[in-house]
């Protein structure tokens, strides 16, 4: 490698940790300083290049900024820089989550409550309502969405299996792409695939599936369960909510609700994925492997969650520009992107339930979804808004 790229990269990898200590508020917050630092200061690729990035990305499984910013490492300097680029990207968040994962077990272990959370659990509801507010408006346009939105969200609401929830994916994309007919005629072309970075994506499945039911080593089972919950995530970390609600808290019971809650609301006041709420929840997973035990955890959870989604864009972007140009395959995103948003709204209702139905309760989920709506208030301020009224009130 020459000693110009070397200082390119170098300088990429920079601007990537910048971005991962600076950069808050989900993925529609990140792109904005994805294109300030990488389009505008940088000029690594054309506004029109990151979009198209970014629309590829929402529609694969997995975390979208992660993969945008992982994928435009690709583009500059190929799997290496991409891998570095991830890497760089996730640790910041990943390491403080797993550390307020340890501070709050320690916490609970000394007998202390966290009544000073009982703000940013509501708090988190409000997040989570306002997260499939977003993606509605967003991706919920014509009536068939809306009724694929609507069963989504009563099937994940009633059905406790968390192996169930594929299956919203498959029965809704499968529907609307019948209405293939509706989108614009594109000129195809012949699609060339590569399979080596897929065929590494099911390998990893299979052989941490395998692995784990050989060994039952709870970290390999932990891998292997954000690996599979990570291949199956389409629409950003709010879909991931009901996922890991769904295994870990009602399935496996490794998690208290309140303790979830605690995770989701601070995982509002950390820059870069939001994705790293899964180490919070891995390193509480194996809370008796003591402190050794969570760290790794943490991280080896980190791992299992963003992988796959790294993985596919790899493979994908080879031949996106061809595939993307098959009606069908654009027809099936619709219901793609409804059963997401109908998920979302159910992990709303479901992790309020615990919580006490007082009128300040219901007045905290309000506010913060107005406040998060109809201002400009950074999310990190309101997280700590929160916990400082916990500790006064």
């Amino acid at each position: 490698m020459g000693a110009v790229k070397r200082i390119r990269y170098f300088i990429f990898l920079k601007d990537v940790f910048v971005l991962a200590i600076s950069a808050f508020g989900g993925p529609q917050a990140h792109l904005a300083m994805f294109i300030r630092i990488m389009v505008k200061k940088r000029a690594y690729l054309t506004e029109e290049d990151l979009m198209e990035l970014y629309a590829l990305c929402q529609i694969l499984p997995g975390p979208t900024s992660t993969q945008t910013i992982t994928a435009i490492g690709f583009r500059i300097g190929g799997a290496s820089l991409a891998y570095l680029t991830l890497l760089v990207w996730m640790i910041p968040a990943v390491s403080i989550m797993t550390t307020a994962a340890i501070l709050v077990d320690q916490y609970q272990t000394k007998n202390f409550s966290l009544e000073f959370t009982k703000f940013i659990q509501p708090m988190a509801v409000g997040f989570i309502s306002f997260g499939a507010f977003v993606i509605a408006s967003k991706m919920v346009k014509t009536r068939t969405a809306g009724t694929l939105m609507a069963l989504s969200a009563i099937f994940t609401y009633f059905i406790s299996k968390p192996a169930a929830l594929p299956v919203v994916f498959i029965f809704a994309g499968t529907l609307t792409a019948f209405k293939y007919k509706k989108q614009e005629i594109e000129v195809k072309e012949k699609v060339k695939i590569k399979w080596g970075n897929f065929t590494l994506w099911g390998l990893v499945l299979f052989a941490a599936a395998l692995l784990g039911a050989f060994t039952q080593d709870r970290i390999v089972l932990l891998f292997e369960n954000f690996y599979r919950n990570g291949s199956l995530i389409f629409g950003g970390g709010q879909v991931l909510i009901p996922f890991l609600n769904k295994e870990f808290v009602e399935f496996k019971q490794y998690l208290s609700s309140e303790e979830f809650l605690s995770g989701l609301a601070m995982v509002q006041a950390v820059p870069g994925p939001t994705f790293s709420v899964s180490s919070f929840v891995g390193a509480l997973s194996v809370r008796d492997l003591g402190i050794g035990g969570q760290i790794l955890a943490g991280f080896i959870a980190a791992s299992g969650i963003f992988l796959p989604g790294t993985f596919l864009i790899f493979f994908v972007i080879r031949f996106w520009d061809s595939l993307k140009k098959y009606r069908v395959v654009r027809a099936s995103l619709e219901g793609i992107h409804a059963a997401s948003a109908g998920m979302v709204a159910a992990a709303a209702f479901i992790l309020f339930e615990p919580i006490e139905n007082s009128f300040m309760n219901v007045s905290v989920v309000i506010g913060t979804f107005l406040l998060l709506t109809y201002t400009k208030v950074p999310p990190p301020l309101i997280i700590l808004a929160g916990l400082l009224a916990g500790f006064i009130l």
